[in-house]
């Protein structure tokens, strides 16, 4: 996500030598015109406004310090620094910045900081890049050691090499040791050297010397140090002080061992700033800048910790109040910024602070879901999808690290509540249902899905297969976190599907999401195959005639038989599962469906009879030709002829736009809104009307009966060319069967194509609306019937 990466405070410096925040924005590097060169911008993240345009001037110092901090000066008094929320972001920019000066990015300064009259000297000695070398850390080579620091404080280049060569050499710490043994040998010129020199280094100005310093092992021991002042006739006992006077008193209980690590160590640093050494007016090239602002950034860490904590607590304890007061308090949070503001921490690294965030998220769902909705309908007009609150929940619970997954089912509980129509609100002027979901699936669920996508792609599949399987049964995804997951997406998919009426089945067309979801019938892990069958099976409880023709059209069946095939005899929940929703299909008598099923697959099931499930589709399916070829023999045969040409005409553009789509477009929807009224079972209806109308004016039979169809066709037959009505050929006739099988698929049956030949070759040279398949012919279907072989598609 460009998200929380490219996410950052800017800072300046202000006349008192404070930071004053500028601002949180998301910053880039790109090459502004005006400034005629590669700068840095950043924009506001709550109106798009520019915070900072800089450009990246070649001879900028820019230092990097704590990892997620750039600090340079501007002019001459004025002093920015980013603070990034996440490392990632920082060493970016810093690459580019380090790119722009032709400096290698492991560098934590891109220029040595020194005056003019440092410049000019430094251009009249001979080039010398070698650093400082030190004297060895010796007792008696102390008082040198101290000379040496003392004497690079005037000169900014040596400040710089002799605070490269401390951090190469681990120097620090072996000073320290020495401390440790001056201490036990009560050596009083050595430790007032040691003042010298640990003062020295503080001014040195570097914070990667900082983070040695004041670490738990280093902090007590560089105190010590500054107890000893050679001014003052006796030391001072501030590690006295620091441990047994000082107390630390939590208000709110504090169990992350890293926060309070850091109160400890910012309390320490800012008493060695603020009472060991020296006021900083005394200095005034700045030295303890970088001290200043180590202590700053630690507290803007600390309290963004703390604070997401401390709400934690806060909305725990609301659940106690009354009902009015709980909902002014949340209310208040509101007004206040509670969601942007959990939106940044949310994409934090800290697991602990994001796990606060999401509890605190959750009292706020549960509260209000509308209020949640509104926010994130308005953050839409302003911000790209990648930082929207709602994908930033969406992408947290996909990058769970969890090996069970908790903080993901935590969080699609939550997109469950919102994306709830039962809890959105209609009002005479705007629906809560509509707007937001016209905005959740423009905007959100191209994120929800895009896990279940890429793991049903042809190449992801292709390529595990070749990788890791010796059978075509395990296909992606073999790891059991990803099949989790996708499990928990297939499991909110269903619900959608169920409540989302023509959002998700649109969806679903365009995307021909349903084939990509029954490749998980594959999966060598049961659980996942289960959830792929019940989104199919909440689809097909629907009953539109919409999904059913996108199933039969697709062939969508043969992954489920062939799932319940390589099942063999196991009696087990798959199995059960699988025999339910044929048995569904039998009992709710979805006509289109059973009609399908019989004449593509009755062939590869008939052998199933532990169950009479298979058996009674083919009876309903025989009991409806027996009903259609009475109603056939009880018309006189002109009355259909006419019938025939009548409603060819009527609906040929209807039915072009349904069956002439471009099969090699992807993602071109299935279905159109104009098939809604014109399902199969209203051909016989229009046809009794027609009958009525035409009874009267026709009493003789004068034309034949069109030839019949075999059964193994699709009942109902479209054509849409009228020169068919004439009696003569027509190449751009086509059939339902014919459409079974897009070209896009992968898995369709090489045997339903040629049935789909045998079919219009039977129908000669008139093709009707209607196919009445005769009942001698059905020789002819069991010898066309698409399946032989135990596993479909093979």
């Amino acid at each position: 996500m460009s998200d929380t990466r490219r996410r950052v405070k800017v800072y300046t410096l202000n006349e008192d030598r404070q930071w004053d925040d500028r601002g949180t924005g998301h910053v880039s590097s790109t090459y502004v015109e005006e400034l005629k060169g590669m700068s840095l911008l950043v924009r506001a993240e709550s109106d798009g406004s520019l915070l900072l345009e800089s450009k990246i001037n070649p001879n900028t110092a820019y230092q990097k310090q704590q990892d997620t901090l750039i600090v340079w000066s501007e002019a001459e008094n004025y002093d920015l620094a980013l603070s990034f929320q996440e490392k990632a972001g920082c060493d970016e920019i810093w690459e580019k910045i380090c790119q722009v000066q032709g400096k290698d990015p492991s560098v934590e300064v891109t220029q040595d900081l020194i005056d003019e009259s440092e410049e000019e000297r430094f251009e009249e000695m001979p080039e010398t890049s070698h650093l400082i070398d030190l004297p060895a850390c010796e007792l008696s080579k102390l008082e040198e050691i101290a000379d040496l620091v003392t004497s690079v404080l005037s000169s900014p280049i040596r400040r710089e090499k002799l605070a490269l060569a401390l951090e190469n050499e681990g120097y620090i710490k072996k000073l320290l040791q020495l401390f440790q043994a001056c201490e036990n040998l009560e050596n009083t010129e050595g430790l007032h050297h040691l003042y010298e020199i640990i003062r020295g280094i503080l001014f040195l100005n570097k914070a990667t010397l900082f983070e040695v310093m004041f670490s738990d092992e280093c902090i007590m021991d560089v105190v010590g140090c500054l107890e000893y002042d050679p001014a003052l006739a006796q030391p001072k006992r501030h590690r006295e002080f620091l441990t047994k006077t000082a107390k630390f008193k939590e208000v709110i209980p504090i169990t992350d061992s890293e926060l309070r690590q850091k109160i400890h160590q910012t309390y320490r640093v800012q008493y060695i700033q603020d009472i060991i050494l020296p006021t900083p007016s005394v200095f005034e090239e700045n030295f303890l800048s970088t001290l200043t602002s180590f202590i700053f950034f630690n507290k803007v860490e600390i309290v963004s910790m703390l604070q997401v904590n401390f709400f934690k607590e806060f909305c725990a304890f609301s659940q106690t109040l009354q009902p009015q007061n709980r909902d002014a308090f949340f209310k208040t949070l509101a007004k206040l910024g509670i969601l942007p503001a959990l939106e940044i921490v949310m994409g934090m690294d800290d697991l602990q602070v994001r796990s606060a965030a999401t509890d605190i998220f959750s009292y706020l769902v549960e509260f209000s879901p509308s209020m949640v909705r509104e926010f994130v309908m308005q953050e839409a007009q302003q911000s790209d999808d990648d930082v929207l609150l709602i994908n930033v929940v969406i992408e947290q619970m996909i990058c769970d690290t969890d090996p069970e997954l908790g903080g993901a089912v935590q969080l699609m509980g939550l997109l469950r509540t919102l994306i709830d129509p039962e809890n959105m609100l209609a009002t005479t002027n705007k629906t809560e249902k509509s707007e937001f979901l016209n905005f959740f699936y423009n905007h959100c669920m191209h994120v929800l899905t895009a896990p279940l996508l890429t793991n049903t792609s042809e190449d992801k599949c292709e390529k595990d297969n070749m990788l890791g399987s010796n059978t075509t049964n395990t296909i992606c995804p073999d790891n059991y976190q990803t099949a989790q997951l996708l499990a928990l997406i297939l499991e909110l998919l269903t619900f959608c599907v169920e409540h989302h009426t023509y959002h998700i089945k649109n969806y679903i067309m365009n995307k021909d999401l349903l084939r990509r979801v029954l490749v998980l019938m594959n999966s060598k892990h049961t659980f996942l195959a289960l959830c792929a069958l019940r989104f199919m099976r909440r689809i097909i409880g629907l009953k539109d005639e919409f999904y059913n023709r996108y199933i039969t059209k697709g062939n969508l069946f043969e992954p489920v038989i062939n799932a319940l095939l390589d099942n063999g005899t196991r009696y087990n929940l798959l199995n059960s599962a699988v025999i339910e929703l044929f048995e569904f299909i039998r009992v709710e008598d979805i006509k289109s469906l059973t009609a399908h099923i019989v004449e593509n697959f009755y062939k590869a099931l008939e052998s199933i009879e532990y169950v009479q499930t298979f058996k009674g589709l083919k009876t309903k399916y025989e009991q409806e030709k027996d009903r259609q070829n009475q109603k056939l023999n009880s018309v006189p045969s002109i009355l259909r002829s006419n019938r025939f040409r009548r409603d060819a005409k009527a609906l040929e553009e209807d039915e072009e736009m349904w069956f002439n789509e471009d099969d090699d477009e992807e993602g071109k929807a299935v279905i159109t809104p104009v098939e809604k009224s014109k399902t199969e079972d209203d051909f016989p209806d229009s046809y009794e009307k027609f009958m009525e109308t035409k009874k009267a004016k026709e009493s003789e039979d004068k034309e034949n009966l069109p030839k019949r169809a075999s059964s193994g066709g699709f009942k109902f037959t479209f054509s849409h060319s009228p020169s068919a009505t004439n009696g003569t050929n027509s190449t751009n006739s086509k059939s339902v069967v014919s459409q079974t099988t897009p070209a896009s698929s992968n898995v369709a049956s090489s045997k339903t194509t040629s049935l789909a030949t045998s079919v219009t070759a039977t129908k000669g040279n008139l093709v009707g609306l209607v196919d009445y398949p005769d009942d001698e012919e059905e020789d002819e279907e069991e010898e066309s019937s698409p399946r032989k072989r135990p596993r479909l598609g093979s």
